[in-house]
């Protein structure tokens, strides 16, 4: 019956997925063009405000200065070697976080009264600021890769297992009541009913974990590390060098924005209903 499910679902859908796919091109097309020239008008008015005000470059950098000292890091390696290591401590604090938030999530989706015990101490846990609890971790684990990834997932963790908890309750009850009734045990459930139906509430969390996976990860460096783009940061405000810190930031928006792009290409694979 499960895949008698799935076959009808198929072939319900299927006449609409090439409608569907021609929409979202067209929309990808145009959201492209208005990024493009909204990036353009900033750079524009970026410039124009240099030149009208006349700041020196160590209050406000032109664009030029920016991507001429950009190019200059990363032809010397520099930026590239701290880029590679903020990668690897948002990557890893994502993983971390994401798993520990898919095997959390489906217990307290599945058991309500566990979720009311737990829910709340989680929620306190989350308020606390992560530059206030970063010292802390630094000093018990050591300023390390260690401590930056677990920075980076405690950043990550709260937000994903949110989503996942929601996702997991939005399956319809009569869907999980067939595949009982169609002698599916929990795990044949868990993979051919639920994770699948759960997949766009999902996505969204790891959209939202990727992006503050980064964040973790710079705040870390900037307590305490040596290495990474906030470390990068740190230095060039030591020494008044605005332009290395533009592009330190230029970077880290890169980072983001390939990371969510990664997120969109991975959720157009899985979730072909949609």
């Amino acid at each position: 019956m499960l895949q008698d499910y799935g076959r009808m679902k198929y072939v319900v859908e299927a006449p609409a997925a090439p409608l569907r796919r021609k929409q979202r091109r067209t929309w990808l097309s145009s959201s492209r063009l208005w990024i493009g020239l909204s990036l353009l008008g900033v750079l524009l008015a970026w410039r124009g405000l240099v030149a009208w005000q006349q700041y020196p470059a160590f209050v406000l950098p032109t664009p030029e200065a920016v991507a001429s000292r950009w190019w200059q890091e990363l032809t010397q390696g520099a930026l590239l070697q701290h880029t590679l290591r903020t990668l690897t401590e948002a990557l890893g604090g994502f993983g971390l976080a994401f798993a520990a938030s898919l095997v959390l999530g489906y217990i307290l989706a599945n058991w309500h009264w566990l979720d009311r015990i737990v829910s709340p101490q989680l929620a306190i846990v989350q308020a606390i600021p992560i530059v206030a609890v970063a010292p802390l971790i630094l000093i018990w684990v050591g300023a390390d890769l260690r401590a930056k990834l677990l920075v980076a997932a405690l950043v990550t963790f709260f937000p994903m297992l949110s989503s996942v908890v929601v996702a997991l309750r939005s399956v319809p009850r009569d869907i999980r009541e067939m595949a009982a009734i169609s002698g599916a045990n929990r795990w044949q459930s868990l993979w051919q009913i639920e994770l699948p139906l759960a997949l766009p509430g999902i996505f969204g969390g790891i959209k939202t974990g990727l992006a503050l996976a980064t964040t973790g990860a710079v705040v870390a460096e900037f307590i305490g590390g040596r290495e990474g783009l906030g470390a990068l940061i740190n230095i060039a405000r030591g020494l008044f060098d605005t332009p290395l810190i533009f592009a330190a930031l230029f970077t880290l928006g890169l980072l983001t924005f390939g990371f969510y792009q990664l997120a969109m290409w991975l959720e157009r694979r899985l979730v072909t209903w949609e």
